[in-house]
């Protein structure tokens, strides 16, 4: 896992990707920001249940879509304290450079709205319909 896990990792920077996912021999990159293209998997149905995941940002928004996913395991730039939580609760493997309260948003001069909407929801169900309810009023 450590290895698949690094290499995505080198993946995600010199791709200059947001998010990559491998399962089995299909690998998934984007480099959108924000959960759209997490939430767009999703809405394709693929099956990702056991995969291994990239990401320079995971806040517990994005987590929530990850553990919908069945990921097995993530490696984050930057991970939020609740995020790790979402993900370590629902038996994800994380991995991380760094660790903060929360992620800041693209100004850098609050918290990501994503991030604030989901901040009270425990759970993965109900976060994911507000999310798209978000994300499509964006």
């Amino acid at each position: 896992m450590i290895d698949q896990i690094e290499t995505l990792k080198q993946t995600l920077k010199n791709g200059d990707y947001t998010c990559v996912i491998s399962y089995q021999n299909d690998l998934y990159t984007s480099k959108e920001r924000g959960v759209k293209p997490l939430l767009e998997l999703l809405d394709k149905g693929v099956d990702l249940c056991g995969a291994y995941a990239a990401d320079k940002v995971v806040g517990k928004a994005a987590a929530f879509i990850y553990v919908k996913l069945g990921i097995a395991a993530l490696y984050a730039a930057v991970v939020s304290e609740p995020a790790y939580a979402v993900l370590t609760n629902a038996g994800i493997s994380v991995f991380y450079d760094e660790l903060t309260d929360a992620i800041k948003n693209r100004r850098g001069d609050g918290y990501c709205p994503m991030e604030s909407a989901v901040k009270e929801i425990t759970d993965t169900d109900t976060a994911i319909l507000l999310l798209r309810k978000l994300v499509a009023a964006m």
